[in-house]
């Protein structure tokens, strides 16, 4: 179940759309930004409701 996300990137401020899978619960990976290529630090976690929630960060703010 692949969810679409909009961001907004900690480094350029740009917005951009990542995909969220919330059938694999909790999780926290580094992905790209789409626009200025800096390392973002995502972290998706499920609540009781199944509803995925997203956090991002600067690689150094993780």
């Amino acid at each position: 179940m692949l969810d679409a996300r909009a961001i907004q990137c900690p480094y350029c401020g740009e917005r951009i759309e990542i995909l969220v899978d919330a059938s694999a619960g909790d999780q926290h990976y580094i992905e790209d930004c789409q626009v200025c290529c800096r390392p973002i630090s995502i972290e998706v976690w499920v609540d009781a409701d199944d509803r995925a929630h997203v956090s991002v960060a600067g690689e150094d703010e993780a």
